[in-house]
């Protein structure tokens, strides 16, 4: 439903610091200062608790009815995810992709698509990012440069003038490169999680009532069961890289922070 790929389930829409596109020169600039931060709380509302309960309180004939109350439960994380887009002043392609996904699924549903439908597109969205992040480790620039290691959350420069005074940039490269591999795991794990949630709670077919409640419950379970997870995971995996970056630049966290 919310659909924002991330190491926590992409089919959730969250909104991610506006990285660079992989492939680029480089990762991008911080968000412009001045843009609004987001309220977790309210994203958690709007993109997980408000569709679940429209999936499973007005899907039946006497409400909304499936395909109605299916759409209006969509609009709520595509909504969510193009807004913040919008207000950053920049729809990073994690945000577009979310949209797309949350599109997907409601595409499911109209067309009445057999339900195992859902779970590989469940399961498919994190497993490609999971991928593309595993070949980057072979590539110049791999991707956590883009996805945790930026300069929206670390003072890459100054870090990198500390490695190169230090002469550690190649022991430091190389965590990186570890670090990519535990960020490929956490894909991974989402992706098998999705798929395993998607098939253990979803056995209706698309275009019914009992569709949408199910799709409902699917919500407002992956939060506790694959998104706090994964999220636990993301952290684990910025605290080791910290860690690392402190011992190699003799930097304290503060200074390696953004915005310190």
């Amino acid at each position: 439903m919310n659909d924002k790929p991330r190491s926590p389930p992409p089919d959730r829409a969250r909104a991610a610091a506006a990285p660079d596109e992989p492939g680029g020169a480089g990762p991008a600039a911080a968000p412009p200062p001045g843009s609004p931060k987001a309220n977790p709380l309210f994203e958690i509302v709007v993109t997980i608790i408000v569709p679940a309960i429209v999936l499973m309180q007005a899907s039946s004939p006497e409400r909304l009815g499936t395909n109605w109350a299916l759409v209006l439960a969509l609009a709520f994380p595509v909504g969510w995810g193009l807004w913040e887009g919008l207000t950053r002043r920049k729809l990073s392609w994690l945000a577009l992709l979310g949209v797309a996904s949350t599109l997907l699924t409601g595409g499911i549903g109209l067309l009445k698509l057999d339900p195992q439908w859902l779970a590989v597109k469940e399961a498919a969205v994190p497993g490609l990012i999971g991928l593309a992040v595993l070949g980057s480790n072979w590539t110049r620039w791999p991707l956590i440069r883009i996805l945790v290691f930026n300069p929206a959350l670390f003072d890459v420069e100054r870090i990198d003038r500390a490695l190169a005074e230090r002469r550690n940039k190649v022991p430091f490269e190389l965590r990186l490169r570890t670090g990519t591999l535990l960020l490929a795991g956490t894909f991974g794990f989402s992706s098998v999680m999705n798929y395993v949630l998607a098939r253990w709670i979803v056995t209706s077919p698309g275009g019914t009532e009992a569709f949408n409640q199910e799709l409902g419950r699917l919500t407002l379970l992956s939060y506790p069961f694959i998104a706090i997870p994964s999220m636990v995971m993301m952290m684990a995996l910025m605290w080791w890289l910290a860690r690392s970056a402190r011992q190699l630049t003799g930097l304290e966290l503060s200074a390696m922070l953004r915005g310190h």
